[in-house]
């Protein structure tokens, strides 16, 4: 571990948000040395209290850069959106937060859009809060057929095996730190985001869909839609995730 960041950005954050949700972000990343910093940037200093980059095995200058822009840099070497998670995770947990929200590195999706995020558990009406894609506004190709048709097949199962009626298993996400502990998440790879809906739905946790900005223009190449490794783990993955955490796994 590597942790590294600016007094001034968590002593600002801890200092103005004393009568506030305590949030730390989880941001993995993988080579995302052109879009890192921004995306930490992003992220108001005012709502959050730690940002912690998971560098998930990158080749380039991720690390360093995250840590001059003010992130604390978690290493794990073994390659995995799920894995990278986790290993934030396991960082948080000897101080862990009132709310942990999830980023992604490439700025698809837009860090400043958290505060929206926060707002049903601030008001106590969620557990969970998911970025949806398809009810906010999408550039044109944002997101390929082939992520639109497997996150409507995603959803379509969660409703049929959950009752759960998600639009979106979009990785901009907050949770309650209670509730997600609850969820036990164990998923290493690209199931992460529906098994936490999955587990979120069988556990009864409250969840709400916040509409999310998607954008096209994201800094270098989608790791799922950008390669075909990436296209075949997810494709198979996500469904066997959920049927595996409906049969109890």
């Amino acid at each position: 571990m590597l942790p590294a960041a600016t007094s001034g950005r968590r002593l600002q954050s801890e200092a103005g948000g004393r009568d506030r949700l305590r949030v730390d972000v989880i941001i993995p990343a993988r080579d995302e040395e052109e879009s890192i910093a921004r995306a930490v940037s992003s992220l108001d200093p005012a709502a959050v209290a730690r940002v912690i980059v998971v560098d998930n095995g990158s080749r380039d200058r991720t690390a360093e850069v995250a840590r001059r822009a003010g992130a604390m840099v978690v290493s794990e070497p073994r390659s995995g959106y799920g894995a990278a998670c986790l290993a934030g995770l396991a960082y948080l947990r000897s101080r862990p937060p009132e709310v942990v929200a999830f980023v992604d590195a490439d700025l698809s999706d837009d860090p400043a859009q958290l505060p929206e995020l926060l707002t049903p558990i601030r008001e106590g009406r969620a557990d969970l809060v998911i970025g949806s894609r398809t009810l906010g506004e999408r550039e044109a190709g944002s997101l390929t057929p082939v992520q639109e048709f497997g996150n409507r097949l995603a959803t379509a199962m969660l409703r049929a095996l959950f009752g759960a009626r998600f639009t979106d298993l979009g990785p901009f996400r907050a949770i309650r730190w209670d509730a997600l502990e609850r969820l036990r998440m164990r998923d290493r790879g690209y199931g992460w985001t529906v098994e936490m809906q999955a587990r979120a739905a069988r556990a009864g946790l409250r969840w709400a869909e916040i509409p999310v900005r998607h954008r096209v223009r994201r800094a270098g190449r989608s790791k799922v839609a950008g390669t075909l490794r990436g296209m075949l783990g997810a494709g198979l993955g996500i469904p066997l995730t959920i049927v595996r955490v409906r049969l109890g796994g």
